[in-house]
């Protein structure tokens, strides 16, 4: 295919996937669904028709984009709010997948036998098992994210630490029982090595390199603009790569360790840490895993093939079930009972084991070592089943369990839980330049003319930080911070910037002179490296960047220029 077309579907299907997230937002159901259902449109069987079957470039592209989600989810990660279920989280990343995947291939084999007359065998049952063990990051950040739910008892915490640390006991299960259908003679030995490699190797190179990424960020200063964001960058690929170097250049797979554990212990050691430029890379971020989650999702749609489904719709509904009604709770209520866990916890903890990406590609990689012929139904298009009504059915309904479950924090919001989330403030922060023009000069603050609800905080004069008084004066070339309460309806206002050229027609005139739309008024000017907050006899210049805010429905009527 042309990459003119390559681009203009890229182009196409992101404006779509942006519209179909707001959409989601007001159907309330999670975005994923919606960029799955894309790619069926865009696939074999959909009304776009594109035949695509390449599952290693699927793979391929998911693994990548996996890197991103994890390390920013593990970036995110508030550790001080995560700490009191610390425990919880490991117990559950190791010991629930495992039982998980025993339990749920003990049920995989008995249905598929039973119901279906399928003719699975025990390694194969318990191969679908491992796939589906682990919790999905993406899914789990996203749902928690976009529908913001607050949970008691550092549930979210425990979410996604749970999620962001359990594939590697999965992935290794995987490749267990993929080994024993693929390879003769493999046994328990090299089953213990992969399990020690996995874990060890993933955690030392997501730890030393964590502390290697904070040490340089502190103590080299950055060159370039968003030097910190680049670096961390590099550093994400870098915790994927290097636990895998062994196993790359020996050609051993049992000495591999996990990547994404180092990526995630790596993303919460820098989150966590005293480095510069978290905000930036924050938004950076964001920007940067709602693209790869549209890409993975997507593409999960485009490489099914729906005519196929129907197939394994049943058997996948009946594991689904399994999972959620049974497997999950009562794997959750036996692993978090010595904690004293509180009932309505565990019920959410239970709903909220999303499946997603990582079980799909699992189940490639599973494909990949076994054949597509090994077991008597199609692997991926099963997976892809149990992953499709895990977020359907699951994310949809988690803020419905939270509710009635009475787990809803009403008293904070679930973003303290993300290191990247900066608190809407009920105060807000203004600064002050005191020229020799301005009302307040020289005289003492107990004496300017203020609102009640208006107070000086700091006086930066010079060098020097004065905490003020009432009769500290002010003085030529005083700064002040000054603190009043926030205005809440801002998300309603839009800001644009307009360039002032020789030709504008604004050029010359002064503000009020200026014919704007109701509800439109200059509240900034940008002249020569300044900032100026302007007024009505302020004449506008060539040059200046004015800062035009436009104030939404929420004062419709109301306001005037």
């Amino acid at each position: 295919m042309n990459y003119i077309f390559v681009l203009l579907l890229v182009g196409v299907v992101i404006l779509i996937c942006v519209f179909a997230h707001r959409l989601s937002e007001k159907l309330k159901i999670p975005s994923l669904v919606l960029f799955i259902c894309i790619g069926l449109l865009f696939g074999e069987d959909g009304p776009v028709g594109i035949v695509f079957d390449d599952y290693a470039f699927v793979e391929t592209v998911c693994s990548i984009c996996l890197i991103f989600v994890i390390f920013y989810g593990g970036f995110g990660t508030n550790f001080t709010a995560a700490r009191p279920v610390l425990g919880q989280a490991a117990v559950l990343s190791m010991g629930g997948t495992a039982l998980t995947a025993a339990a749920l291939g003990a049920a995989a084999y008995a249905l598929l036998n039973g119901v279906f007359g399928a003719g699975i065998g025990w390694i194969e049952s318990m191969l679908v098992g491992s796939v589906v063990a682990s919790t999905d990051a993406a899914s789990v950040f996203s749902i928690l994210r976009s529908r913001k739910l607050n949970l008691k008892y550092n549930t979210s915490s425990l979410l996604e630490m749970e999620s962001g640390s359990n594939d590697p006991m999965s992935y290794m299960l995987t490749m267990l029982f993929a080994s024993l259908l693929s390879v003769p003679g493999y046994g328990a030995g090299e089953a213990v090595l992969l399990l020690v490699c996995q874990i060890g190797f993933g955690a030392l190179v997501g730890v030393a390199l964590g502390f290697a990424a904070i040490f340089l960020l502190k103590k080299l200063p950055m060159s370039v603009g968003q030097g910190g964001t680049i670096f961390l960058i590099a550093v994400a690929l870098l915790a994927f790569v290097l636990p895998q170097l062994p196993s790359a250049i020996s050609g051993v797979a049992a000495i591999s360790g996990n990547g994404y554990l180092a990526v995630y212990i790596c993303g919460i050691m820098t989150g966590n840490s005293g480095i510069g430029q978290k905000r930036e890379f924050s938004k950076f971020c964001d920007s940067l895993t709602a693209i790869a989650q549209m890409m993975i999702f997507f593409l999960l749609g485009l490489l099914v093939t729906p005519t196929q489904l129907p197939e394994v719709i049943l058997p996948a509904l009946l594991i689904f079930a399994v999972l959620t009604v049974a497997v999950r709770p009562l794997v959750i209520s036996g692993l978090l009972a010595p904690f004293r866990v509180k009932p309505n916890k565990m019920l959410v903890v239970s709903w909220a084991g999303l499946r997603g990406v990582a079980s799909i590609v699992f189940a490639i990689v599973a494909m990949g070592m076994v054949g597509a012929d090994a077991l008597p139904f199609d692997l991926f298009n099963l997976v892809f089943c149990v992953v499709l009504l895990s977020v359907l059915v699951q994310g949809t309904l988690l803020p419905v369990v939270s509710r009635r479950a009475k787990m809803i924090d009403t008293s904070g919001s679930v973003m303290r839980t993300f290191n990247d989330y900066e608190e809407d403030s009920d105060i807000g922060f203004i600064r002050i330049e005191v020229g020799e023009d301005h009302p307040w000069y020289g005289k003492p603050l107990r004496e300017n003319v203020m609102p009640k609800e208006f107070l000086i905080l700091l006086v930066l004069r010079g060098k020097e930080a004065i905490v003020p008084s009432g009769d500290t004066r002010i003085e030529k070339g005083d700064v002040l911070v000054a603190a009043a309460p926030e205005f809440k309806g801002k998300d309603d206002f839009g800001m644009y910037e307009e360039e002032i050229t020789r030709k504008h027609k604004w050029n010359g005139k002064l503000i009020r002179e200026l014919s704007l739309p109701a509800g439109t008024l200059v509240a900034m000017i940008r002249r020569s490296g300044s900032a100026l907050v302007p007024r009505g006899d302020t004449r506008v210049c060539e040059g200046d960047a004015l800062a035009v805010l436009r104030i939404g429905d929420v004062l419709k009527g109301e306001t005037s220029v």
